[in-house]
């Protein structure tokens, strides 16, 4: 990124998967946001932005939420306000997790995967999630607010075996 660049400001997460097959429970993915303070950015998140919320100053909003992958276009959108997020804000990490309601689930168990994370009508990073395909839960993205307060994406991609309850407090340790 150069010196001159105004960092990342609104950001676009969205999410879309195949329904179940025809008689299988539905598969549930949900996006999921953690943001940390600028004096604690690894450690428990300020607030997480998940299941159908929002942050507490409407800087970050689910705005779709899907509990089966059925219908046109992406299942679920998060998008991220950044440039008008307070600066107390120094970390926002971004997650996708598997509902694991009757039985264990991975990404591989779920068809057509795709994540793709756009900034207005450039795509930052877009992955279908074949790099973690025994896990359960996945960080897809990492902001980081930079010396000069702009907002900077890193792109990563790390897979967890655990529930969408306790991976909300581990998503964002390293």
């Amino acid at each position: 990124m150069s010196s001159l660049s105004k960092g990342v400001r609104k950001v676009e997460v969205s999410l879309r998967w195949d329904p179940s097959p025809l008689g299988e429970p539905a598969h549930d993915l949900d996006l999921v946001a953690a943001t940390y303070s600028v004096g604690e950015p690894h450690g428990d998140p300020a607030y997480v932005v998940h299941f159908d919320s929002r942050s507490p100053d409407g800087t970050i909003i689910l705005t779709r939420d899907s509990k089966t992958g059925q219908g046109f276009g992406a299942d679920e959108v998060l998008t991220l306000e950044f440039d008008r997020l307070a600066a107390a804000y120094g970390r926002v990490v971004v997650g996708v997790v598997i509902q694991q309601r009757d039985r264990r689930r991975a990404f591989s168990d779920v068809n057509n995967t795709v994540v793709r994370i756009a900034e207005g009508p450039s795509e930052l990073w877009k992955s279908t999630l074949s790099e973690v395909p025994d896990a359960t839960a996945a960080v897809v993205a990492e902001f980081v607010r930079g010396e000069s307060g702009t907002w900077l994406f890193e792109e990563t991609l790390r897979g967890f075996d655990t529930d969408p309850q306790t991976f909300a407090g581990l998503m964002g340790r390293d």
